[in-house]
């Protein structure tokens, strides 16, 4: 009876032989052995497992590490960098950022925020424009607008562009507006001015209100007369108070003294 590749079970030998005639095997027959259920053919289940154990011991140290790292790197972050708290504004993108103080001591007061979308040949592409007012409190005031694919960097824009087009407006005695005026803005905008008493203090809404506290106006009513959009309001009220004067301002353009310009 020919001898074929045999694999003993208990000690994983495979031995080799050839049969009684003069027919020989050209490769050992594989066989199967087990131990307590494990195939003992190709790689080792044993080296396998111990290789398995080895990469998550090593991932869970460098999970360890990545945390320790990141601990370490917030620890050591200042207080002014921390994110400031949002506040609760009035309506869907109003009253964001309201009354924040910047390092140039003008106060930043983001108005709007909207999502905006061009349609080109390629698709939509979708940004958002934050209309931003910035005033100092003492006769400064200025509104700017800015698009871009982040609110953060839109507002941050918009800052920058209301600071570029600020302009000095009058405040009469009792902080309010020296005389009437109704301006006309673009887009259909129409803002009424009126002065007012002490102790009446500022009563407007919208955007025309943010304008006027961040001017230094305590005293004054406004209203709005046609549009309702904040950013056409707000460049409006800017407007109309670039055209007020006071009476010391009228008496020097006219080159006379208040008491003439009363007599006159």
């Amino acid at each position: 009876m020919a001898a074929f590749a045999i694999t003993q079970a208990f000690a994983g030998l495979t031995l080799r032989g050839s049969s009684a005639g003069n027919v020989a095997t050209s490769k050992p027959i594989a066989a199967k052995a087990h131990f307590g259920g494990v195939r003992a053919l190709g790689k080792s289940a044993f080296a396998q497992r111990a290789k398995a154990q080895r990469l998550q011991v090593r991932a869970e140290a460098e999970a360890d590490g990545a945390s320790e790292a990141n601990a370490a790197t917030q620890a050591t972050m200042d207080e002014g960098d921390a994110p400031r708290p949002r506040a609760r504004g009035r309506g869907r993108g109003r009253g964001r950022g309201r009354g924040r103080p910047e390092g140039d001591g003008l106060t930043e007061n983001v108005v709007q925020v909207q999502r905006v979308t061009k349609v080109t040949k390629g698709g939509s592409n979708m940004s958002f424009r934050a209309t931003v007012v910035v005033g100092d409190g003492a006769g400064k005031v200025g509104v700017g607008c800015a698009k871009a694919r982040e609110v953060q960097v839109a507002v941050t824009k918009a800052a920058a562009d209301a600071r570029k087009q600020m302009v000095s407006v009058p405040i009469a005695k009792g902080a309010s507006f020296p005389h009437r005026v109704t301006v006309k803005g673009s887009g259909g905008a129409v803002v009424m001015l009126r002065p007012a008493g002490p102790g009446t203090g500022v009563i407007a809404g919208g955007s025309c209100r943010t304008v006027l506290e961040l001017a230094g106006y305590k005293n004054c009513f406004a209203k709005q007369l046609g549009s309702s959009n904040p950013l056409n309001n707000a460049r409006a009220v800017v407007k109309g108070l670039a055209e007020m004067r006071t009476y010391k301002q009228v008496a020097a353009e006219r080159d006379m003294t208040v008491e003439e310009l009363f007599a006159a």
